[in-house]
């Protein structure tokens, strides 16, 4: 909890509170129904709520602003996003039933009002979103073709509309389709070694009615 204090110091009353009961929450669903390798349940914070949050350092999400994550697992990166940024709509989709299980438990938990939970794949979601959200789910040419009907032409960020994907490695060849592709290291944001490797991926994606 200490990590996320360092690096977000402006965190209302409210969200600390909700950042506080994830361990607790993600630690007892997980004695149930296994989401998070038990290696990464004791580093959530780190490997999975920091990493989430991530994408904040990159891209700020305005108010009534609409964000699809594809491939949640048990709520991530969404969750943690939707805590930061409770002005913003949040609608986390997985194609394995028992995560949104999850997802929608930890969400009533937690309160979150924003937070829509889907079990289903990414292609049969309706709607537009400003963005679209995920980590490391899949490769970038499929994960495109899921979602690049997705996204609106009203423009309203920074950044372009589009894709802000968390994952590491060496991403050269899996991005050659994407010559639009902006690579932000997290170790830019972070300074934890795990972050080392790790990157926020923003692909524009231009409206197709």
């Amino acid at each position: 909890m200490e990590l996320i204090k360092k690096y977000f110091n402006s965190l209302t009353e409210d969200q600390l509170c909700q950042f506080e009961q994830l361990e607790g929450l993600y630690k007892e669903w997980n004695a149930q129904i296994n989401v998070i390798s038990r290696k990464d349940i004791d580093e959530l914070y780190l490997r999975h709520v920091l990493h989430s949050l991530g994408i904040a350092k990159v891209q700020v999400f305005k108010s009534g602003s609409r964000i699809l994550d594809v491939g949640t697992g048990g709520g991530f990166p969404g969750i943690p996003l939707a805590i930061l940024f409770p002005d913003s709509n949040f609608h986390l989709v997985d194609s394995i039933g028992k995560k949104i299980k999850v997802v929608t438990a930890v969400s009533e938990a937690l309160g979150l009002k924003n937070v829509k939970a889907t079990h289903g794949r990414a292609e049969k979601i309706k709607g537009e979103f400003d963005f679209i959200v995920s980590r490391a789910v899949t490769n970038m040419d499929d994960f495109v073709k899921w979602t690049r009907k997705k996204v609106t032409k009203k423009q309203q960020h920074e950044l372009s509309n589009g894709i802000l994907y968390l994952k590491g490695g060496d991403l050269t060849e899996e991005l050659v389709n994407f010559p639009k592709a902006t690579l932000y290291k997290l170790t830019n944001y972070f300074s934890e070694d795990f972050f080392e490797t790790k990157k926020v991926v923003h692909i524009p994606l231009k409206y197709k009615p």
